[in-house]
């Protein structure tokens, strides 16, 4: 059951500061040894590791976190203010992650059970509750922990790959944090500078939520907090149960953004951007569903693709700028994020945690997300490329497990686009689970090259325009409508000869065998027509059942549609909504097999023409070794 939004006071947080700061001053804790020595051998970095086994030993150790950060500049006995930062928000989050457990006690009975405990021990099965709750309470409050240093601590350098996960205690919620500062000062005591102190924190940070994520199996009780929404608003901080893996503070977006009227051509893609964009304010913050995922198509990955130049970051600004704008007129949270090539990484796995924290980032139920992966044939590789890099070779493996997966649930408050110059580059698999496909191929027609060049040209001039009636081409209604209707007729030649096979055995397709058997004649041209594209083409079709026009005036307030209830969006959606025709099913399966059969072609030349040049180099090479033994300087 979702609990609804908890705020917690100042004063709630302020009553654990001196529990807080004796966290961080020293603690001792009890480690496992290991038969590992922790005091280096003299001028080397390694340790004395005893042959006798100490395995099931445990030492104490004492945990001085404010020395340690100290210690990174010996000199200067007054903390930096990256150093008092960081100590500043260890403490800060020791206490809210106390007062998260309080929050979690009261909605439990753990509370009641601490209240009975303290006058008399408790015994039989109320006993075994209290040890459960409690042991519960700590996971919560090491969670919120780890989550706070999380968002609130910002860093962009590149840490090293040898923090490990703290040694978690679970007895009561002070153990817990006990761990969890050990293990952070352990990690801070490897820190070059300032930078990579920070790099550390955050890193020790994701390691433990993972550490925590694995062990959560282990606890009963923990239904309270799952679907809690708590917000500590002086820090800006939020945690959403356990859903999501929180990830670094959100900043303002800053880009360029584009307005429909900017673009010229591109009349499918633009008019389902435009769409897209709308649909995702149709989500529903309460119930965490959109009205257009019950009702059908709802787009949630899509993969854009055309030549250089042909306007695919435009397109991305557009959608930007609209989901944007709609999201500041409701009230909203928005979250935008690029993933490129700058986040493939030489560490190993490294690559592939930052993708799954794109992706965590973009899923985040509390926000609209949208999320793109420009240049995708770049970042992420074929599973059949062994030139590619391990990263590139992670990066696929969780963009399909993320996008199609077993766990994948779609809310409908988040879309992914992947944009390629060459998507036939772009592993088969993951090109496939992209539900949609928009073809950015820019201008056109002759009409399309005068508005571009008009709108690009500006107004500083007296040239006159001629005989052209400006962007009457671009309205996008009209556009639209003729460029699905060239799709009733396939664009691509091993398409078009498909579609006259089919024509010349069935005729005219009217009834859904016809369409089956359509389907099946492609199967038998292009391998490649699997059932994830007929998956694909049937949600397609029903969004074009849904190619629904939702007025302007539902989005220039928040009450007209926005901020109603749930049922009431799904009934306005639904009264718009008309069945699809046989015209819409033929032109959408033309669409995309299509792309299908556009890729191959791609592929194809492209290998056809690497084969070319080799031969071509083979028969240089022969004329000049040829001339080299005639001269008689041929050594080979």
């Amino acid at each position: 059951m979702d609990t609804g939004l908890t705020t917690i006071d100042e004063a709630d947080i302020a009553r654990h500061r001196t529990t807080a700061q004796a966290l961080v001053t020293r603690v001792v804790v009890m480690e496992e040894g290991g038969g590992r020595s922790p005091t280096a051998l003299a001028g080397t970095g390694r340790r004395f590791v005893s042959t006798v086994s100490t395995g099931g030993l445990r030492r104490s150790r004492e945990v001085e976190l404010v020395r340690t950060v100290a210690a990174l500049r010996p000199d200067d006995p007054m903390l930096s203010p990256g150093q008092h930062a960081l100590v500043y928000r260890a403490r800060r989050g020791l206490a809210i992650a106390l007062a998260v457990g309080d929050v979690f006690a009261r909605s439990t009975e753990l509370e009641s059970l601490q209240a009975a405990n303290a006058r008399a021990p408790l015994d039989g099965e109320r006993a075994q509750t209290y040890r459960r709750l409690l042991s519960a309470a700590a996971y919560v409050g090491a969670f919120a922990f780890a989550s706070y240093l999380l968002q609130l601590l910002d860093s962009d350098a590149e840490p090293a790959n040898d923090i490990g996960e703290p040694d978690f205690l679970f007895d009561t919620p002070q153990d817990a944090l006990k761990s969890l500062v050990a293990g952070l000062d352990a990690a801070l005591k490897g820190a070059a500078d300032e930078a990579d102190m920070t790099a550390r924190a955050r890193r020790f940070a994701t390691e433990a939520i993972e550490g925590l994520l694995a062990r959560k199996g282990r606890f009963d009780g923990l239904g309270a907090f799952e679907d809690a929404h708590i917000r500590i608003d002086a820090d800006d901080f939020t945690l959403d149960g356990f859903d999501v893996a929180p990830g670094r503070k959100s900043k303002p977006l800053v880009m360029t953004f584009k307005k429909p009227d900017e673009i010229i051509g591109n009349h499918i893609a633009k008019y389902q951007a435009m769409k897209l964009a709308k649909m995702l304010m149709a989500y529903d913050f309460d119930r965490q569903l959109n009205p257009f995922v019950e009702l059908g198509g709802f787009v949630f990955t899509f993969i854009g693709d055309g030549a250089p130049g042909t306007g695919k970051t435009i397109l991305i600004q557009m959608t930007a700028g609209l989901l944007n704008d709609y999201c500041q007129v409701a009230g909203y949270p928005f979250h935008y994020e690029n993933f490129g090539v700058d986040q493939i990484s030489s560490y190993q796995g490294r690559s592939g945690q930052n993708c799954k924290q794109f992706v965590n980032n973009v899923l985040n139920p509390r926000a609209i997300g949208f999320g793109t992966i420009d240049d995708i044939d770049q970042v992420a590789a074929r599973r059949s490329d062994d030139r590619a890099s391990a990263g590139q070779h992670e990066i696929t493996g969780v963009l399909m497990e993320s996008f199609s997966g077993a766990a994948t649930v779609v809310r409908g408050n988040c879309a992914f686009g992947m944009f390629s110059n060459y998507p036939e580059n772009v592993d088969d698999a993951l090109r496939q689970r992209a539900g949609a496909r928009w073809l950015v191929d820019g201008p056109q027609t002759r009409d399309d090259y005068i508005d571009i060049f008009v709108l690009l040209a500006g107004k500083n001039h007296d040239i006159p325009l001629g005989d052209h009636a400006l962007f009457d081409n671009q309205q996008i209604r009209r556009a639209v409508e003729t460029a699905y209707a060239a799709y009733s007729e396939p664009q691509e030649e091993g398409l078009k000869a498909v579609h006259a096979r089919f024509l010349d055995a069935h005729g005219e397709p009217r009834t859904l065998a016809d369409v089956g058997a359509y389907l099946h004649m492609i199967k038998q041209a292009e391998p490649r027509f699997t059932g994830r594209a007929i998956k694909n083409i049937t949600d397609a079709v029903k969004m074009r059942a849904m190619d629904i026009e939702l007025p302007d005036a539902w989005f220039e307030t928040p009450d007209a549609f926005m901020r109603k209830p749930y049922e009431e969006k799904s009934a306005m959606i639904a009264e718009l909504r008309r069945p699809f025709t046989m015209a819409m099913v033929m032109q959408e399966i033309n669409r995309y097999a299509d792309s299908e059969f556009r890729y191959s072609d791609r592929a194809d030349d492209a290998a056809v023409e690497r084969l070319v040049r080799d031969q071509r180099l083979r028969e240089r090479a022969a004329r000049e070794i040829a001339a080299l033994q005639k001269r008689g300087a041929w050594n080979g």
